[in-house]
């Protein structure tokens, strides 16, 4: 088993008319063209490639798809905001697995948050929404540091944002675990005090929204170079760490949540987990605990 990643910020490649930009593209071109060259060489018989929400949304997509295919020959699959929550809460639901009870998951991407909450595999209530850490940067954070006045007009902006739909995963039932999931999570965590990655996937990791607070309070006064130097903070994310930050604390905000538990598995296990349960004709059990 074998794990490549490329951090692309798509989400930040959007111009004013709404379309990826011709170095989003060339970015997205190129980086297919080469995993889809690792695949072969490490003898992968099939290819799963999928999109998510910076393609999905962008007013060109269909070319920029075009242009993938015809430059790599690989087809991507764009999939809907729902998709995308309901497949990362199949992984979240697996990883726990039954005694979880009621799982509420928030997950923050380049382009979108998704929100779910359920007691089954397949949520209940599912929300895709247009909130994602690199999308507000690229229209809320353009200055570095943001600054303070910035800041408190993007947390207000949120709230309102979230409002609806907070309200409504509430009315669906209390949960008994409240969970996150993605990148964006696992730095803010990691950040607050959450063990590192050496320790392995199995150590509970979690953070709470006072600690969250406090974070806020310390990476919206520096840049974004002086971010990237923080244990558990990449230089390609840096940038969009204060924007996921404030996702993260509006969405524990309006939910009423005060600490929440950080799942390894999100939409890459979903996808997998979901392709297995089909090729073997029905639901496949597959639990990490």
């Amino acid at each position: 088993m074998s794990s490549t990643k490329a951090t692309l910020r798509l989400a930040e490649n959007i111009d004013a008319a709404g379309d990826i930009t011709e170095s989003g593209a060339s970015k997205l071109t190129g980086t297919v063209a080469e995993f889809a060259a690792i695949a072969q060489k490490s003898g992968c018989e099939e290819l799963m490639s999928f999109a998510t929400s910076a393609v999905r949304d962008a007013t060109n997509s269909d070319s920029v798809l075009a242009r993938v295919l015809a430059e790599t020959g690989v087809t991507l699959e764009v999939l809907s905001g729902v998709d995308e929550a309901r497949l990362t809460f199949l992984a979240v639901r697996r990883w726990y697995g039954w005694s979880a009870g009621r799982i509420l998951n928030l997950d923050i991407g380049g382009g979108s948050l998704e929100l779910t909450s359920g007691s089954d595999e397949d949520p209940e209530v599912a929300f895709s929404l247009q909130l994602g850490a690199g999308r507000l940067t690229r229209d809320w954070l353009e200055a570095d540091p943001p600054g303070k006045r910035r800041v408190a007009v993007l947390r207000d902006w949120l709230d309102a944002e979230l409002a609806a739909p907070a309200k409504e995963l509430r009315a669906a039932g209390d949960w008994d675990r409240a969970v996150g999931t993605s990148k964006t999570f696992r730095s803010l965590a990691r950040l607050t005090g959450a063990a590192p990655s050496t320790a392995g996937t199995r150590v509970r990791r979690s953070l709470t929204a006072s600690g969250l607070r406090q974070l806020i309070a310390f990476i919206s006064r520096m840049t974004a170079s002086d971010r990237a130097e923080l244990e558990g903070v990449s230089a390609d994310r840096s940038r969009q760490l204060v924007a996921g930050a404030l996702v993260a604390e509006a969405s524990m905000r309006a939910l009423g949540v005060e600490e929440i538990e950080i799942c390894p598995w999100a939409l890459r296990e979903g996808l997998i987990l979901r392709k297995l349960d089909t090729e073997m004709g029905g639901e496949l059990m597959v639990s990490a605990r």
